[in-house]
């Protein structure tokens, strides 16, 4: 900062800019530091997270499908099955017994 072609003024501006850099750059590895510590709080690894007891899906052996019916999905429900047919329908069978409980005509 020994540079006689600076002015007093240019030096403080300078110092002033200098000092901004610096301020500038505590304040980003501050809040770098903030973040990492609120990823690692917020967001902590699978192990440590409670486990989720995942249900098992219990397929049907098999089901009476209306002649000519294609199966294009199926859901489980509490107690029941949900069949899409290509023919644009719903089948909700109970699972206890396998038998048909409701048919839903799905309108275009």
């Amino acid at each position: 900062m020994d540079d006689p072609s600076l002015s007093k003024e240019d030096a403080r501006t300078l110092a002033f800019l200098r000092g901004l850099v610096l301020v500038l750059t505590a304040t980003m590895i501050i809040g770098i530091g903030v973040l990492v510590v609120l990823f690692a709080t917020r967001f902590p690894g699978v192990k440590s997270r409670p486990a989720v007891s995942a249900q098992r899906i219990v397929l049907p052996d098999t089901l009476e499908l209306p002649a000519g019916a294609t199966v294009t999905a199926f859901t489980q429900g509490d107690g029941w099955w949900a069949v899409v047919t290509n023919g644009d329908e719903i089948l909700i069978f109970d699972a206890a017994s396998g038998a048909l409980r409701q048919r839903v005509a799905v309108e275009h």
